[in-house]
């Protein structure tokens, strides 16, 4: 055949058409396996649970000191009469605020009860109750509970028993679209958390390794698997005895090379990647950074509305969500006058300086009396001028200043002669 022929059509047409190809014919191509086709795998991280999750220093951390937090605020009972709101005392006052039943008190209750919800996503309590009323709380573990709906009616089923949904006080995190269940911040976070548990254990298993990364292991060719098996137990027995006597240099098999596999924990900057991974545990509960120790970015000023921050857009609304359901559940929704409230002002009491001000600006106004401010402070009343309410002396109603010379008489003058009548003394 001539060298002609092979470029015909003809015989183009005969010969079979064969083409190379980059796919990986032990690779299926479905939607499971789609990246892995393209030789991206994914990344074996460790599963999240909550305990797991608490392993993570800033988790431990915001699930601890918001629990403590809010279980530290004192919770009353008030009733509203004509001359202002009035504790209410009794047994209501001991659920609320002293011990929720007898085997636990208050802030330990409490603090159960908010460590679920920043967990889990969910604080359960069962409201026990006699005819006289309200007689304890107890915990309900949500990981136990089913909530169901039937037609309009909301129940909760636990430990083999159905609980009517006006005898149950319940706090999640954020509920889902059906109303019924809920969103958990550590199940939202995963991935952040998954990323801080990894780089704990990738730091942990560095330095456990005397700082030494994973090194690959390069010998003359051609060489066995036994040869290279050989050498590498050879170089593994070298930088154990090298780690226990203390020394810096150890020897290889004659050919052999070691060269690191990876990055090592600058070039990665690992320091900078688990310092971000505070912040965004630090957003999953919307807590202010300085409150998990992160102060890379802390200043005398900034610091101090972080803490005003706190109040404000954090504790005082996850206590409204407290206070709602319990006034809910105790009392209805035709409640009357009565209610249960926490007072935010517990947060200063390790703050000395700020509550003295507080009291003094309410004295001199005419907010509260000075037996008042005593009886917060736990001192005894002084009575008479201490139970009436001062205000400073100067602040008057405007337009209402006398002059001198309308409330003082004047004095005669010392010479009273007149001026054609001066004589000499």
């Amino acid at each position: 055949m001539a060298i002609k022929d092979w470029f015909s059509r003809r015989n183009a047409e005969q010969s079979p058409e064969t083409r190379t190809t980059i796919e990986n014919p032990t690779i299926p191509v479905s939607a499971d396996n789609f990246l892995a086709f393209f030789g991206i795998n994914s990344a074996n991280l460790p599963a999240v649970t909550v305990d797991s999750a608490l392993t993570v220093p800033a988790v431990w951390a915001a699930v601890a000191f918001m629990s403590r937090t809010l279980a530290a605020l004192p919770r009353h009972a008030y009733r509203d009469t004509k001359t202002g709101a009035t504790r209410i005392t009794g047994r209501l006052e001991t659920v609320v605020n002293v011990a929720p039943n007898d085997g636990i008190g208050s802030f330990a209750f409490w603090q159960w009860f908010w460590q679920q919800v920043f967990t889990h996503g969910r604080g359960l309590a069962y409201i026990e109750r006699t005819p006289q009323g309200v007689d304890s709380l107890w915990p309900m573990n949500p990981t136990k509970t089913t909530v169901k709906r039937v037609g309009l009616k909301i129940t909760y089923d636990y430990e083999g028993k159905t609980y009517d949904a006006a005898d149950v006080i319940d706090v999640p995190f954020m509920r889902r679209s059906c109303g019924l269940r809920h969103y958990g911040p550590i199940a939202q976070a995963s991935k952040a958390i998954q990323l801080a548990i990894a780089m704990n254990d990738y730091g942990s298993n560095f330095f456990a390794g005397g700082g030494v990364p994973p090194l690959a292991l390069k010998g003359p060719l051609p060489a066995s698997g036994e040869a290279l098996k050989r050498a590498q137990a050879d170089i593994k027995r070298s930088v154990d005895a090298a780690k226990g006597a203390g020394e810096s240099v150890f020897p290889i098999p004659p050919g052999y090379d070691l060269s690191p596999v990876g990055l090592d924990p600058a070039k990665g900057q690992m320091i900078e990647a688990r310092r971000f991974q505070v912040e965004e545990i630090a957003r999953t509960y919307q807590l202010p950074p300085v409150f998990l120790q992160d102060l890379s970015r802390a200043t005398f000023s900034n610091a101090e509305q972080q803490d005003l921050h706190l109040v404000k857009h954090l504790i005082g609304q996850w206590a409204k969500a407290l206070e709602d359901e319990i006034n809910l559940k105790f009392f209805g929704r035709a409640a009357g006058s009565r209610y249960v409230e926490h007072n935010l002002d517990g947060l200063l009491r390790g703050d000395f300086k700020t509550r003295m001000e507080g009291y003094g600006i309410a004295i001199q106004n005419a907010i509260r009396t000075p037996d008042e401010v005593r009886k917060l402070e736990n001192l005894p009343a002084k009575g008479e001028e201490a139970e009436k309410l001062h205000i400073q002396g100067a602040t008057v109603p405007l337009g209402s200043q006398q002059t001198q010379s309308a409330t003082k008489p004047t004095d005669p003058p010392a010479n009273d002669n007149n001026d054609n009548e001066a004589e000499a003394a």
